[in-house]
């Protein structure tokens, strides 16, 4: 076993690790100059580790620019993970499938990410339409400014609400973020009182979304659903449409993972 003094050392050595993957994980190729900097470490430090993880074959090195990208044996690795949450992606497929049909609009399934206090987007329909909310599998946000992180808080019993309330900083991310702990508490009751969660610009400047929980055979948020507008493209005549389709996605996969509604 490691003796005492080697611990801390191995674990800022993993931290560096786990530094430069999500440096990589723009999505663009990077120069080592560029990992270096993002990661906060030196180029030798990162250049020992890329080659290392290149040789793992979770980095490739592109011949021609020498830039650094992820291969796809990350994606191979958090693809199997979410056999964990197959019933909850069954459950929720056909009916977010529906709600996107009938509206064209983006539909994204969330989970909480308990540790960090943010939803994590698995699963996702695209808009129809070319000017749209688009989002990553694997994102996540912070759990204050987005209507899904907000679905899932709302309905949390409310001793570990506002535990986790809490434990939040709420740092402004969008023209219209709610800062304040206080409104936010207000905002998560009006919304376990109307049944859904609403955020207008809290996220993303330009943009609207709606969303619903999922909930278990125990009746407890394990997951939430929502549907996302460009605030130009949003009718609010058609609004209790909307949230009529919500609600029907909602029940049916909430439905379907054993949940009765009393």
């Amino acid at each position: 076993m490691p003796d005492s003094q080697s611990r801390p050392e191995q674990a800022a050595a993993v931290l560096k690790v786990f530094a430069v993957l999500e440096a990589l994980a723009g999505g663009r190729r990077s120069s080592l100059a560029e990992l270096a900097e993002r990661a906060a470490t030196s180029k030798t430090t990162a250049h020992r580790l890329l080659q290392t993880m290149v040789d793992l074959g979770y980095v490739e090195q592109d011949a021609d620019t020498e830039k650094y990208g992820l291969t796809l044996r990350l994606f191979s690795l958090a693809a199997r993970s979410l056999h964990e949450r197959d019933d909850l992606l069954r459950a929720a497929d056909g009916p977010m499938g529906r709600l996107s049909r009938a509206t064209g609009e983006s539909i994204n399934l969330g989970v909480l990410d308990a540790r960090e206090q943010k939803v994590v987007y698995i699963h996702k329909y695209d808009s129809a339409f070319g000017l749209s909310m688009t989002s990553t599998l694997g994102l996540r946000n912070p759990l204050h400014s987005t209507a899904l992180g907000k679905a899932l808080l709302a309905f949390l019993d409310e001793d570990e609400m506002r535990e986790r309330l809490a434990r939040m900083v709420l740092e402004p991310r969008a023209p219209r973020t709610i800062t304040n702990p206080q409104l936010l508490l207000a905002e998560l009751q009006a919304t376990r009182a109307r049944g859904y969660a609403e955020e207008m610009e809290e996220s993303e400047a330009g943009v609207r979304c709606m969303a619903i929980p999922v909930f278990d055979h125990l009746r407890k948020p394990v997951a939430a659903i929502s549907i996302s507008f460009p605030l130009l493209r949003f009718d609010e005549a058609r609004k209790d449409d909307y949230i009529r389709l919500l609600t029907e996605c909602g029940l049916a996969a909430s439905t379907a993972l054993g949940f009765r509604s009393i």
